[in-house]
């Protein structure tokens, strides 16, 4: 699969398009799609033996399982701040506070009246989604068997990873800091079995002060908060143990069981609105990936994606049009910033050019003395700073069979678990 003949372009594009039949014919795609999935894992496992960079996949194994650590980890914070924003203020806080106006749903709404209605289906049209984005990356990430793109592959998931991370972290930290209005008022009711009243917190630093223009100024000029609360029904605390701590962040009700760990499982996406985007987070990143790493005409089709999927966005009320802006120009940015992990550029050109010039004066004394032997044990040097590290090959061989091994899992995972976005 050559980058010159563009077959991962070819085998990109085609499991967008065969996974879209879903909505023309539910037969064919049950077809279609199988057949793709085993054509794509029978040719990476063809490739398996063939493939020459192993020794640089190991080298980048330790900082692959440290990202994908890091990502869990984040997903998990994630999570957790995703219940709070949405149970802090209770359902009642939910049912009667209407979305912030929006100009850029305005404009969308305007141009379907004024764009032809072809035009205007193609926009509606569901064409793809977060697990599409997903796994595009992963066939970038598997190009490596083909030499399509650099390797290590275990490099580039793990700058994706890691970028992916300390992205929901920063979206985290602003969908915490001010909390924002769903543009779906009727999503915490349906979702959510969390109190109708606001938790403690919010009872006392919020709720006074969220109408009453004389009690706002007098926190303005105090800077403390002193108006009466109202009377609420006390919070329910179960015995989570160890994990108590999460009960004023996750406010269960007794219906939710007595597990902490069972009410994150049902944890769905959140009901306010989350500042910004992690769908269009997603997306970006892996345009970013496809951008640097394979690059062409792919590369251009999968960003008119993602404009594509930020107007769907907005036009179906998952996100205000900040939410896509920010999380456009944060991705692309997180995303020049972790080159540090993989990089499309030849790392090892730059180390042997990087000990040429620390030999560059012993080298010139060996030229001057003829010392034929020295010159030959320098530049030695040189090409063993452009080398991958050695492994046995009992070493070589477990760890690809490993690889693809859990690789290929994670894919088949990824199909059934992201199959419906």
């Amino acid at each position: 699969m050559g980058r010159s003949w563009g077959w991962l372009g070819v085998a990109a594009i085609s499991y967008v398009c065969i996974d879209y039949v879903r909505h023309v014919s539910t037969d064919w795609h049950a077809r279609l799609q199988p057949a793709l999935w085993v054509v794509l894992a029978l040719a990476a496992v063809s490739r398996t033996l063939s493939y020459r960079h192993w020794g640089l996949e190991l080298t980048a194994a330790p900082k692959f399982l440290a990202s994908l650590a890091f990502m869990l980890a984040a997903f998990f914070f994630e999570v957790l701040s995703v219940r709070f924003v949405t149970a802090v203020l209770g359902l009642d806080w939910h049912r009667s506070t209407p979305p912030l106006p929006d100009t850029g749903q305005w404009l969308l709404l305007a141009l379907n009246d004024k764009l032809p209605s072809p035009v205007v289906e193609i926009l509606r049209a569901r064409i793809i989604g977060l697990h599409h984005y997903l796994m595009l990356f992963m066939m970038l990430g598997f190009s490596v068997l083909f030499n399509s793109v650099k390797a290590p592959g275990l490099g580039l998931a793990a700058r994706y990873m890691f970028t992916m991370a300390i992205g929901r972290l920063l979206r985290v930290m602003t969908f915490v800091s001010t909390i924002l209005p769903s543009l779906r008022p009727w999503c915490a009711t349906r979702k959510y079995r969390v109190p109708n009243h606001p938790h403690p917190w919010a009872q006392e630093y919020y709720m006074p002060y969220a109408s009453d223009s004389n009690a706002i100024r007098q926190l303005i000029n105090t800077d403390t908060h002193t108006a009466t609360v109202n009377d609420y029904p006390a919070e329910y605390h179960p015995d989570w143990g160890h994990m108590n701590f999460l009960i004023d962040i996750l406010r269960p009700t007794m219906y939710d069981g007595s597990s902490w760990y069972q009410l994150l499982k049902r944890a769905e996406g959140g009901c306010n609105d989350l500042l910004y985007s992690g769908h269009m987070f997603v997306a970006v990143l892996t345009a970013m990936a496809w951008t640097e790493a394979y690059g062409g005409w792919t590369s251009a089709m999968i960003w008119l994606l993602v404009l594509h999927s930020a107007q769907r966005e907005i036009r179906e009320r998952h996100h205000y049009s900040v939410d896509c802006v920010v999380a456009i120009y944060v991705g692309i940015l997180l995303w020049r910033m972790t080159s540090f992990i993989w990089s499309a550029k030849d790392t090892a050109r730059a180390r042997r050019l990087a000990k040429l010039e620390e030999i560059e004066r012993p080298l010139m004394h060996a030229v001057k003395d003829s010392d034929i032997d020295g010159i030959r044990d320098l530049l030695k040097e040189v090409e063993l700073a452009g080398q991958e590290k050695g492994y046995p090959k009992w070493v070589i061989k477990t760890f690809s069979i490993v690889a693809i091994s859990v690789c290929l899992t994670c894919v088949i995972l990824a199909f059934i678990l992201t199959s419906d976005g």
